[in-house]
């Protein structure tokens, strides 16, 4: 039996996505964001790090601690310390002799029995600490590891080819991983209790980035800058694209049809999910909303590369030097978040850490939906989304820290009823 199928009008199948499918599908959506919380380790350290005592004169505490600040250098702070070395105790003392320096097959199993360890349930006689636990305990475990292995990718988890007892990449990047930490969020959420995920830019948040480019006092290179990061932003969420796929767009990627002037074609080569080799955005002027119009994103843009001697071809979103001036390089995703970061904090927003680059992606969604009133079949076609994707885009469309506070007027009838007495009806 097929585990879900999509009907036509008359009933007959038109397609059936198998179980295995959507769980990779919820797997890729796991690491998209997991790459998003390791960003702002920092901040998920704020909420739990009571959780992870600190040195203690303890011998097996001192050497592991001292092992583990060998291996993490200076410009990490202390806290990340703090949940690499417990995690080192934990396997210290489940097996004293568990390697840390040592990465094989068995990592992804002993990071998963740790997590479990501190985020299980109580009544299986674990900690019960919340889900955002360990969503911090992951991110710092990829630091961990990262520092341990400096050059390995931190993209992938794989075997290598020629001797199976070596693994390439991160563990935390592990499909093992991926699907324990998917469980574990919906064992969270059916005990009733809320999961840590990463809140959707809104309409209100992407005016607000846009007036934070052109607010007054920046001098030339920080407002340059900053422009150039809001057509970032702006096109992500417009197109509802992974910051990677904006980052790579060209101007040879965009087709302007002359004496048209109120639209673009942008048309993208192949991508990580497209159903098609080739998909194509129209992206229309919207003199109504100028601060969400891409033809202006575009014009500000050229505006700034034709100025520094630059012809209209290469990277749409270029690096800019310290003076200011565009350089043939593309910008960097993590350049773009610390970029974000600083904006968000600039502009006074306490829960800037519950964004990320992919926040753009999300929220460009729920726009769609909320704002624009389009239909879900309309949002994934314009997306490109494959059907299994369709299946579980819910996640982009409703998350639990998403702004909710106006739900006590959600079921409000406009305009407002003269109630009669009941004697009346």
């Amino acid at each position: 039996m097929p585990d879900a199928a999509f009907l036509t009008a008359n009933g007959r199948e038109s397609f059936v996505a198998t179980s295995d499918e959507m769980e990779n599908e919820e797997i890729a959506l796991n690491l998209e964001e997991a790459k998003g919380f390791e960003a702002n380790l920092d901040s998920l350290l704020d909420e739990c790090i009571q959780h992870f005592p600190a040195d203690s004169n303890d011998p097996l505490d001192m050497q592991v601690a001292e092992y583990i600040r060998g291996a993490i250098k200076k410009d990490t702070r202390d806290r990340h310390v703090r949940v690499a070395k417990n995690f080192c105790i934990f396997n210290y003392k489940r097996n004293p002799q568990w390697d840390p320096k040592l990465v094989s097959e068995d990592t992804p199993r002993d990071i998963t029995r740790y997590i479990t360890h501190r985020c299980g349930d109580k009544r299986d006689g674990y900690e019960g600490l919340g889900y955002s636990t360990a969503i911090a305990i992951r991110a710092a475990l990829t630091m961990w590891y990262g520092a341990l292995r400096p050059n390995e990718r931190v993209d992938e988890w794989r075997q290598d080819q020629r001797d199976p007892k070596i693994w390439h990449g991160l563990p935390t990047r592990s499909r093992e991983v991926s699907r324990f930490m998917v469980g574990l969020e919906k064992a969270h959420v059916g005990a009733g209790k809320s999961p840590q995920s990463m809140r959707g830019t809104t309409m209100d948040d992407m005016h607000r980035l846009c007036d934070s480019a052109f607010r007054p006092g920046q001098d030339r290179t920080e407002q340059r800058r900053a422009i150039v990061r809001y057509c970032a932003y702006g096109l992500a969420f417009l197109m509802m694209l992974r910051v990677n796929e904006v980052l790579k767009i060209r101007f040879e990627n965009m087709q302007i049809i002359p004496g048209v002037r109120d639209r673009v074609l942008i048309i993208l080569g192949p991508r990580k999910t497209s159903q098609t080799e080739l998909h194509s955005y129209t992206l229309f002027a919207n003199d109504d909303d100028p601060r969400l119009c891409p033809m202006r994103m575009l014009i500000m843009l050229w505006s700034i590369y034709s100025r520094d001697g630059f012809k209209p071809t290469g990277l749409l979103i270029r690096s800019l030097n310290s003076t200011g001036c565009a350089e043939n390089a593309g910008m960097t995703t993590a350049a773009l978040h610390r970029g974000l970061m600083s904006d968000l904090q600039a502009l006074g927003y306490t829960t800037w850490a519950m964004y990320g680059t992919h926040s753009f992606r999300r929220g460009g969604c729920q726009y769609r939906i909320k704002v624009k009133r389009w239909t879900v079949d309309m949002v994934a076609v314009w997306g490109d989304w494959t059907q299994v994707e369709a299946v579980t885009m819910f996640r982009y469309f409703y998350s639990p820290n998403d702004n909710h506070e106006f739900a006590a007027e959600y079921d409000r009838n406009y305009p407002k009823r003269v109630f009669l007495p009941f004697r009346y009806l």
